[in-house]
């Protein structure tokens, strides 16, 4: 391969790199199984189907009530605002807009 082409593809890349920017999700969506709550101090740990842990802090001012669930509870948690794909981790902050809901087995 002679060396323009490379330069040429090596300048497209770059390009198409730049053009992309950050990928966002709109909202996201984990659903499983409580493996603790504590709603004294608003902590959550929910297990998926694949054995992931995710844990969650849920702020004073989200309008979601812990006390009401239980261990082995089926949950859908739900993150309402958008994140960039890099910046899902396994340990959130639950604030206003965000939801738990008892899931169907």
């Amino acid at each position: 391969m002679s060396a323009r082409i490379i330069l040429i593809l090596l300048v497209a890349a770059f390009v198409l790199g730049l053009s992309l920017g950050p990928a966002v999700a709109e909202e996201r969506t984990v659903v499983g199984t409580i493996v603790r709550v504590d709603p004294a101090v608003g902590v959550l740990v929910v297990r998926d189907a694949a054995g992931a842990s995710w844990s969650y802090k849920v702020e004073a001012d989200a309008g979601i009530d812990l006390s009401v669930f239980r261990p082995g509870d089926r949950v859908k948690v739900t993150i309402g605002r958008a994140t960039p794909l890099n910046m899902i981790t396994p340990a959130d902050l639950l604030r206003k807009g965000d939801r738990i809901e008892v899931a169907p087995y």
